[in-house]
Formats: structure tokens, C-alpha cells, sequence
């Protein structure tokens, strides 16, 4: 009967330290996980102050200069519409 209880006992303490070291990785996979978690969360947020500073400005530009900004748009809409159809006229061409 003894001789049977070693390799159990050696089992055992095998599967103890693989536990134990399984346990180690989750651990420092967790860590990692909030720590990109928390630096991804701080770009963000860091972004979106940014963001929020050009509305401001762009909104402050438009209500300090509203007929020059009326003209940057409409030229701005003339362009990508410009744009749009020689896409489609380029498009229409190739098909024939």
C-alpha cells in the first residue's frame, strides 16, 4: 500500500504546482488586461476633450464669422459634389 500512495502523492503535488502556476498566468494576464484596459480608457477620454475643444471653436468660428463659414461650406458641398460625379461619370465609362 505504500508504494501505491507515492505516485499518488507525486501526482498530486504535479498537479499542485501546475495549478499554482496556471494561477500565476491568469493573474498577470488580468493585469495586463486592465492595465492596456486603463490606457486605452485615458486616449479615449484624452480624445474626446480634444474633440470637444475644436466643437467649441468650430462653433465659436461659425458664430463670430457665419457669412465666411457659409462660404467655406457651400465650397466645401461643391467639391465633394464635384467629386461625386466624375466617380460616377468615370464608373459609367468603364462599364462600355
Amino acid at each position: 500500500m505504500n508504494t501505491d500512495s507515492h505516485p499518488l502523492d507525486s501526482t498530486r503535488k504535479l498537479a499542485s504546482e501546475a495549478l499554482e502556476r496556471a494561477s500565476s498566468t491568469v493573474k498577470d494576464l488580468r493585469s495586463n488586461v486592465q492595465d492596456a484596459a486603463s490606457r486605452g480608457m485615458s486616449a479615449v477620454s484624452d480624445r474626446a476633450r480634444y474633440l470637444g475643444e475644436y466643437a467649441g471653436n468650430s462653433t465659436r468660428y461659425v458664430s463670430e464669422n457665419p457669412l465666411k463659414a457659409a462660404l467655406i461650406a457651400a465650397a466645401v458641398g461643391a467639391a465633394v459634389a464635384g467629386l461625386v460625379l466624375v466617380m460616377r461619370s468615370r464608373r459609367g465609362s468603364d462599364r462600355y
